[in-house]
């Protein structure tokens, strides 16, 4: 996968590229609400233009294509992955079930237990 470094943004270009990406998104919410009685369809197509013009030029900066080159890493990974064949899922599933029902017995036991010998033993209060 793309390195765990902690990496800053350094060159002015993509610093400006960033800055001009979140201005365009706050851009692109005045734009909504100042188009609100233009009705929805203008409303909605200033935002999502807004949106647009935003991600397109986030994806140019430095920032972007890391994000990208991630997201591929990542989709690589994903696909070596050995999934389980459906009766080996639906096993491991049914194990997870039973276990939990069983947790949960022992757990209402012990708990019914305890309050027998804590209530009714030493402390003498009688339902």
């Amino acid at each position: 996968m793309a390195t765990s470094e902690v990496q800053t943004v350094s060159a002015a270009g993509d610093k400006m590229r960033l800055a001009l990406a979140g201005a365009l998104v706050i851009a692109a919410l005045v734009a909504f609400y100042m188009l609100a009685g233009k009705g929805g369809l203008a409303q909605w197509a200033g935002l999502l233009v807004g949106l647009a013009a935003s991600m397109v030029v986030f994806f140019t900066s430095e920032s972007g294509r890391q994000l990208v080159a991630f997201g591929r890493d990542a989709v690589r990974e994903v696909k070596k992955v050995v999934w389980p064949e459906r009766k080996e899922a639906l096993q491991i599933t049914a194990y997870v079930f039973a276990f939990v029902v069983v947790m949960a017995l022992f757990l209402w036991l012990t708990d019914k237990t305890l309050e027998w010998v804590f209530y009714d033993l030493i402390l003498g209060w009688k339902k």
